[in-house]
């Protein structure tokens, strides 16, 4: 039985002047036929099936229906057309930083945001000083919440998160908060919870993210499903040179063509980059024989072409 399964799920959304013109107004409009309404699709036909310990990554440029699908999946929204099936308990990570209140102090913010996950008082207790230890906020625990940079907000949100033991969990670009050190400790943490058996759901625009941590990969644009797959480095391939050329592959073939291109494009790349070095290692040696030119002559040989320093035999 899979985990989650989404067949054939479209999701709508309508919109209208209602708000705009009032009730009165809405019904005069009706009666007289000149009341519009525009429909707008930010799913269309999306099938997938994940198992127990699977790790999805879903792809896209900005308006893809990432997010929208995501909201499917955790139930907030029902989709129009199509059925979502899920078997397990759903943690979604979903804009950290919100529902947060900038009056309150850092502790009772956490308190606040444990009794909205549906956290008692004693878990939160003994949980407490773990929280804020994780998101480095020891010094800031009596600061008023509005008062705390937004990544030290992020940092808190998702270190009360991290609390939870789901079945199913959903990240929404939240790898990303903090500093560079929190990133890796949260990504740290996210690979810990992921690699005891919960099934995964990953949004974010770093691929190399993707890439690692995911072994199925679900590709969007505009709504519409270009890929659901195994084969995640061949599709990352062809996505990250799609973000590129522009160019929405509509068969396997375009998929492995545009995967050739990019890797033919990584090649030149390094191969520019080894010749720029290339340059300045004999602009260093014929500008003069000093040590200091000679040592940093051997730093770049050594970083480029180590094999040329390995002796003979």
């Amino acid at each position: 039985m899979s985990i989650i399964k989404a067949d054939n799920v479209s999701i709508r959304y309508i919109t209208g002047d209602f708000k705009d013109i009032g009730l009165k107004e809405y019904v005069v409009r009706r009666l007289k036929g000149n009341y519009k309404v525009t429909e707008f699709w930010a799913d269309r036909h999306i099938t997938f099936a994940l198992e127990k310990g699977d790790m999805l990554g879903i792809i896209g440029s900005n308006g893809a229906g990432k997010s929208t699908l995501l909201k499917a999946v955790s139930g907030i929204m029902v989709p129009t057309e199509g059925h979502m099936e899920i078997n397990g308990s759903i943690a979604a990570l979903l804009e950290l930083a919100s529902g947060f209140d900038g009056e309150l102090t850092v502790r009772e913010n956490t308190y606040l945001r444990g009794a909205m996950l549906g956290y008692t008082r004693s878990f939160m207790d003994e949980k407490y000083d773990e929280i804020i230890a994780f998101a480095e906020l020891q010094n800031f625990q009596e600061r008023p919440f509005k008062q705390l940079s937004s990544g030290m907000k992020s940092r808190l949100a998702f270190s009360i998160a991290c609390l939870v033991d789901p079945d199913i969990l959903i990240l929404d670009e939240v790898l990303s908060v903090g500093d560079g050190a929190f990133r890796k400790k949260s990504g740290d943490k996210m690979r810990a919870i992921l690699n005891s058996g919960v099934t995964g759901i990953l949004v974010s625009h770093s691929v190399p993210q993707v890439r690692e941590l995911c072994n199925k990969i679900l590709w969007l644009d505009h709504g519409r499903q270009v890929a659901f797959t195994e084969d995640v480095d061949l599709y990352l391939d062809a996505y990250e040179e799609f973000l590129i050329t522009k160019d929405l592959p509509e068969s396997e073939a375009e998929v492995r063509e545009l995967a050739r291109a990019h890797q033919e494009r990584l090649r030149e790349e390094k191969r520019r980059a080894e010749l720029s070095e290339a340059k300045k290692l004999e602009a260093i040696l014929e500008a003069r024989e000093s040590k200091a030119a000679l040592e940093a002559a051997l730093s770049i040989v050594r970083k480029h072409r180590p094999d040329l320093l390995r002796a003979d035999g």
